[in-house]
């Protein structure tokens, strides 16, 4: 049995949510672009403030300096069992007509992300049937 790596699973996190699609709709959609495709990890700092720990109730506490880290994030699927997220049909310029998509978050979010970012006039609706679009991100 051979996999087919368009076939794969790929989150695309924004600002509001997350769309997961197939790998292949999204190179179809963002034209290769490597921040949508092949993304990098963001560097997180992490800071604790310094504060005490009580191990057993009653006794005495014991002093735990601050500290920082930095690690860096991934982008993932929203976590649970049962955070399939909302299905959505999406179609643009060029492509076969409209594939499914999982939307985590609003969809005014979304359209508010594909007008900033897509390079194609991209439409999508939801399950209830609620058309929007077309997004363009357009260059001033």
């Amino acid at each position: 049995m051979s996999n087919d790596p368009d076939a794969r699973k790929v989150p695309i996190n924004y600002e509001g949510g997350t769309v997961v699609m197939t790998y292949g709709m999204a190179k179809s959609l963002f034209s290769d672009d490597p921040q949508y495709i092949s993304p990098e990890g963001k560097d997180k700092e992490v800071t604790v403030k310094a504060h005490a720990r009580t191990r057993v109730i009653g006794q005495a506490s014991t002093p735990v300096a601050g500290y920082g880290y930095t690690y860096k994030q991934w982008p993932a699927l929203p976590g649970g069992n049962s955070s399939g997220g909302e299905a959505i049909m999406m179609s643009w310029d060029g492509s076969d007509g409209w594939w499914t998509a999982r939307l985590h978050g609003s969809a005014h979010d979304l359209g508010t992300f594909l007008n900033e970012t897509s390079p194609r006039a991209v439409l999508f609706k939801t399950e209830r049937g609620t058309n929007y679009g077309p997004f363009l991100k357009t260059i001033l």
